[in-house]
């Protein structure tokens, strides 16, 4: 009856919120299913931090507080501008007191967003503020537009299946980068998942936890409607595929647009669950009652599957969303799993494209960007660049771009006569004129050839070099008989 209770109220704040600040909740305030309860870290009454003293403790930081986003039970978010270079962050005030600088560097949020950054879908952390005289920390974070609840609150058509696929394709490396780094979220919902621009941002680390911290962990911990079966009926037994779990119920809700198991308390969210997954055979209920006080018992009961809630669903969607939300969570999926399921295929294919062309394009723009092209050097090295040429589409190489294509036209042209008047000089030789006699009857010598090109020994003479031609030289062709030949390009 207590947990019904809090739910009422968390539904009668949220509203009264809307009324006031007529904005949309935001992080870690909107108390969706129940307020998470957090041991030995909930605020005292005189510990609340009063908007006056917020705008005051930012204003001698340089920052202006703009508007209030929201607020929740350990901390008030609001939209703030630095007054030094004029770019709007979103400043997060723990009602906390905090006694030094060093305990406020020590949080496990601040830890944990220092340990995760800098990554492309986990939030920023700018700066942190201290003040001493009130013992009040801020957290200044990257500023997003809006969080996944926001964006999907009021749609009536569901959302395309790429802008689903992209946005838990992010949300999933970010729960990879997570879990690598021996951490693990604990709270992963709608509200802590941040967007902007098609870009998506896991925030709120206030719950997080190490991955190596031996059980039990704090029970209540992560909203209900995105609590994992471990986290209900165990005391504290879970691990970081609670945060998978929680990941598949974001997935239903992206694109059913409503949430899969909405219970109003625990004993309800277990029956939610049933419902739709059916309930665990007794070999899974026994290993859950072995870290329980209390007894429990769940009739049979066969649930009716995902794949009826969302009928349009894409077969590898589905398979995808079956293993996230698997009742085992030995038998879950893992994020970096779940990054090569068949259902994120496109986009990896489109990742490890743009990887290769950026690796091929790169000496190339810096050779362009010297100015004299690299001295052409890299014209001349057919045996790195004619095996890219050899075989591929014009548009699927660089070198065949509009303001490299005179860098790629020597190596496809053959047997031209002219060469472009840019080229540098060539250390060439060629061949003089073949002379019909025996060879073993003429002797090494070397024919000058008095054009722009210096001479070379023809193929057909032994590879001994002549010496220069001098008088003593021409004696020796005295004692030879050779045909008359005719001077052409001033040469033998």
């Amino acid at each position: 009856m207590m947990h019904y209770s809090n739910w009422l109220i968390g539904v009668k704040n949220r509203a009264s919120l809307r009324n006031a600040c007529k904005t949309p909740p935001n992080t870690d305030w909107n108390n969706r299913g129940n307020v998470v309860d957090m041991k030995n870290n909930n605020p005292q009454p005189n510990e609340k931090t009063s908007e006056l003293t917020v705008t005051t403790h930012l204003w001698k930081k340089g920052y202006k507080v703009i508007k209030k986003i929201g607020e929740g039970t350990f901390s008030e978010v609001v939209k703030t501008q630095s007054l030094k270079d004029g770019k709007f962050y979103a400043c997060k005030t723990m009602k906390q007191t905090i006694n030094s600088l060093e305990q406020a560097n020590n949080l496990r949020e601040v830890q944990a967003m220092k340990r995760l950054s800098p990554h492309a879908n986990i939030i920023q952390l700018h700066e942190l503020i201290f003040d001493k005289e009130t013992g009040t920390v801020s957290l200044i974070c990257e500023l997003m537009e809006m969080n996944i609840y926001e964006f999907i609150q009021g749609r009536q058509t569901p959302l395309p299946d790429h802008t689903v696929k992209h946005y838990m394709y992010q949300l999933c490396k970010s729960l990879e980068h997570m879990h690598s780094c021996g951490i693990f979220h604990r709270d992963v919902k709608p509200e802590n998942i941040l967007i902007k621009q098609n870009v998506l941002k896991l925030g709120d680390f206030g719950s997080c936890r190490s991955v190596y911290s031996k059980p039990p962990h704090t029970e209540y911990i992560s909203t209900r409607w995105y609590r994992a079966p471990e986290c209900l009926l165990t005391d504290g037994y879970y691990s970081s595929k609670m945060d998978i779990w929680s990941a598949g119920c974001v997935f239903f809700e992206i694109m059913s647009l409503n949430p899969l198991f909405p219970g109003t308390n625990e004993l309800d969210q277990v029956a939610k669950i049933h419902d739709v997954l059916g309930s665990p055979d007794q070999s899974l209920l026994q290993k859950f009652k072995q870290s329980r006080a209390m007894n429990f018992n769940f009739p049979l009961k066969k649930g009716t599957g995902i794949s009826r809630l969302i009928p349009n669903c894409p077969a590898p969607a589905l398979s995808l969303l079956y293993q996230m939300l698997a009742y085992d969570s030995d038998e879950r999926i893992t994020a970096e799993t779940a990054l090569r399921h068949t259902y994120f295929r496109e986009i990896r294919m489109a990742e490890k494209k743009a990887d290769t062309l950026h690796r091929v394009s790169g000496p190339m723009d810096a050779v362009g960007s010297s100015g004299t092209h690299g001295s052409l050097e890299h014209m001349w090295r057919p045996t790195r660049f004619g095996k890219q040429l050899r075989g591929r589409h014009t548009r699927q190489t660089p070198l065949m771009s509009h303001n490299m294509k005179h860098v790629a036209e020597p190596l496809i042209r053959r047997n031209v006569p002219h060469y472009p008047t840019e080229l540098p000089k060539l250390n060439m030789v060629i061949p003089g004129p073949q002379i019909s006699f025996p060879v073993s009857t003429m002797p090494t010598f070397t024919v000058t050839h008095r054009g722009t090109l210096p001479a070379i020994t023809s193929k057909k003479c032994q590879s001994q070099l002549a010496k220069p031609r001098d008088e003593s030289h021409r004696a020796a062709f005295k004692t030879y008989y050779m045909p008359p030949l005719d001077r052409k390009h001033g040469g033998y």
